[in-house]
C-alpha cells in the first residue's frame, strides 16, 4: 500500500465487521468503525509559534475589520440588500461581479502554488476550521488541562469538577461561537445596527443568522474537529494531484529512525541495533488529526509540524540530532539532500508557470480596479411604448436607464444620444445622483418623421459626469416602424 506520493506506508488492519441485534433479533452488519476522541498534547516550538502567530492575524483582520470605518460607512460591507458592496474606498456592483471571479481563480491558483512548494500550508496555518479548533483546544486546555488531565477527566464519573469544568468549557465555547456568528454576519449588515438590533431583539433573519454561523462554528471546532479535515474537506481527497517529489512535506527519515524502540541515554544504542526515533509516540500525541507520521505520509496530514517541534524536543533531550521528523522533500529523503540543495529545487518549471500566471492575474486585476469607471449604466427599451409619432411630427422611441454613481459623493451627468441624424434627447438631459445610489430615468429619443428608414437603427447613450472627467457609451436601438 503506498501514501499519496507514492511513499510505502504501513497497512493498517481494517477494523472487523460487527454484527448488532436489530428490534426483530435480526443480525446486521455494522459498515462503520467506531471513532476515538483524540486528545492532542500541548507542545512549543517554530511551528507551535507559527500557527499561533496565523491564529491572531487572522482574526485580528477577521474580528476587527467590521468594526473600521471609511467615511461615513463601514469600511468592509456587502450589502446584498441594497446590492452595493464597499470595500475600502471601492463600491461595486453586482456588474461588477467579474472581480469576485477573478478573487476566486487567484485564490485558487495560490492553493496550487503554495501546495506545490510546501504542501498544505493553508490547512495547517491558515484554515478557518485549523484556527477555530486551536481556540477551541486552547479553551479546553486552560480549563481541564493538559491531555493527561484530560484523559482522566472524561474517564472519571460525574463529580462537582468534572461538571464545573465541563459547564464553564461549553459555556465559554458558546460565547465564542455567537460573538464569531455576529461578527460573520456584520459583514453582509451594519455591524453597529446588528448589535443594536439583536439587543433589543429585533430582526429574525440576523438572529437565525447569527445563531447558524455560531452553530456551525461551535460544532467544526468544538466537536467535528479532525472530522472535518479527514472526510468533509475534499482538498484532502485531491492534493496528491499537485505533489510531487520535489514538494515539501513533513517526513520520517526512516532509514535514521529504524529499528525503533525504547533505550537508556547512557548505553550505546547503535551498538544494540536500534534507529535514532525512541518510539515515545509524542509525535502521535501532538497530531490534532491523530496519525502517525512515520507511516508515512497520509492524506489526513495537514502538515502543521507540530510533530517535528515534538521530535525536535526528544531529539534535544537525548543528545540526538534534530531532524528525524522534518520538512523535507521525497527527493531530498532519498537522496541525502542538504537545505540548499532542496530549495534549489522548489523553482522548479510547474512553480514558475504558476507563480507567472498568479503574477500575471494579480496585475491585471489591479490594473482593472485602478482604471474602473466609477459609473455603471443599464439601457431597458419601454416595452409599453416602443415606438410613436408625437406632436411636431416626430418620431419618439423611450427608455429606461439605471446610472448607478460608484463615487460617494453628489454626481450631476448629462445625457446625450447620437447615431441618426436629427437624434435629441427631448427630456430632462441632466440628473443628480447621490454617492453610491442608482436612479432610474426615463429618457425620451426622437427623430424627424421619415428621415429614417424602416426597421431597428443602432444608436448610442453619451453619459458625462459634469463635475469629472468620466464618461461611458453604451448601445442601444432606435425603431422606427413601417
Amino acid at each position: 500500500m503506498t501514501s499519496p506520493i507514492g511513499k510505502p506506508r504501513k497497512v493498517i488492519p481494517i477494523a472487523p465487521v460487527t454484527s448488532a441485534p436489530t428490534l426483530k433479533g435480526e443480525a446486521v452488519s455494522s459498515l462503520y468503525e467506531a471513532q476515538k476522541k483524540i486528545y492532542p498534547r500541548s507542545i512549543s516550538g517554530v511551528f507551535a509559534r507559527w500557527r499561533w502567530v496565523m491564529v491572531i492575524l487572522t482574526q485580528l483582520v477577521f474580528y476587527g475589520l467590521p468594526w473600521l470605518e471609511w467615511g461615513q460607512r463601514q469600511m468592509v460591507l456587502f450589502d446584498l440588500g441594497a446590492r452595493r458592496f464597499y470595500i475600502f474606498g471601492l463600491v461595486l456592483y453586482p456588474q461588477d461581479f467579474i472581480y469576485l471571479t477573478a478573487l476566486l481563480i487567484i485564490s485558487a491558483l495560490s492553493l496550487f502554488l503554495f501546495t506545490a512548494v510546501a504542501g498544505r500550508l493553508w490547512c495547517g496555518f491558515a484554515c478557518p476550521q485549523t484556527v477555530y479548533t486551536e481556540i477551541f483546544m486552547w479553551i479546553e486546555h486552560k480549563i481541564e488541562g493538559d491531555r493527561s488531565a484530560r484523559l482522566r477527566l472524561d474517564s472519571s464519573s460525574w463529580k462537582f469538577e468534572k461538571i464545573w469544568k465541563k459547564t464553564v468549557k461549553q459555556s465559554l465555547w458558546v460565547i465564542f461561537s455567537v460573538w464569531t456568528g455576529f461578527t460573520f454576519v456584520g459583514y453582509f449588515i451594519p455591524i453597529r445596527e446588528l448589535g443594536v438590533e439583536l439587543l433589543a431583539l429585533q430582526g429574525g433573519w440576523q438572529i437565525f443568522w447569527v445563531l447558524f454561523y455560531g452553530f456551525a462554528t461551535y460544532g467544526n471546532a468544538g466537536f467535528l474537529r479532525e472530522q472535518v479535515c479527514k472526510y468533509m474537506c475534499p482538498y484532502a481527497r485531491f492534493q496528491s494531484a499537485m505533489f510531487d517529489k520535489d514538494t515539501l512535506i513533513v517526513t520520517y527519515d526512516e532509514v535514521r529512525g529504524e529499528p525503533r524502540g525504547p533505550r537508556i541515554k547512557t548505553v550505546d544504542y547503535k551498538a544494540k541495533g536500534l534507529g535514532d526515533c525512541i518510539d515515545c509516540t509524542l509525535c502521535v500525541q501532538v497530531c490534532p488529526v491523530g496519525i502517525d507520521i512515520r507511516d508515512g505520509l497520509q492524506y489526513e496530514c495537514i502538515g502543521c509540524g507540530l510533530c517535528v517541534d515534538a521530535c525536535n524536543n526528544v531529539m534535544d533531550k537525548m543528545n540526538y540530532p534534530r531532524g528525524l521528523i522534518r520538512f523535507s522533500t521525497q527527493n531530498g529523503v532519498a537522496k541525502g539532500w542538504n537545505q540548499s540543495q532542496i530549495f534549489r529545487r522548489v523553482m522548479r518549471p510547474r512553480v514558475l508557470i504558476y507563480s507567472s500566471v498568479l503574477v500575471a492575474l494579480c496585475a491585471a486585476m489591479l490594473i482593472s480596479l485602478l482604471s474602473r469607471t466609477p459609473l455603471k449604466v443599464d439601457v431597458v427599451r419601454d416595452r409599453a411604448a416602443l415606438s410613436r409619432i408625437v406632436a411636431g411630427g416626430k418620431l419618439e422611441n423611450i427608455y429606461r436607464l439605471q446610472i448607478m454613481n460608484a463615487t460617494e459623493v453628489l454626481q450631476r451627468y448629462r445625457i446625450k444620444a447620437r447615431g441618426l441624424d436629427g437624434l435629441e434627447v427631448v427630456s430632462d438631459p441632466e440628473i443628480k445622483i447621490d454617492g453610491a445610489q442608482s436612479r432610474w430615468v426615463a429618457v425620451r429619443l426622437q427623430i424627424p418623421y421619415g428621415s429614417a428608414k424602416p426597421g431597428s437603427h443602432a444608436v448610442e447613450f453619451d453619459i458625462e459626469a459634469i463635475d469629472s472627467d468620466t464618461r461611458l457609451v453604451e448601445k442601444s436601438v432606435f425603431l422606427v416602424p413601417r
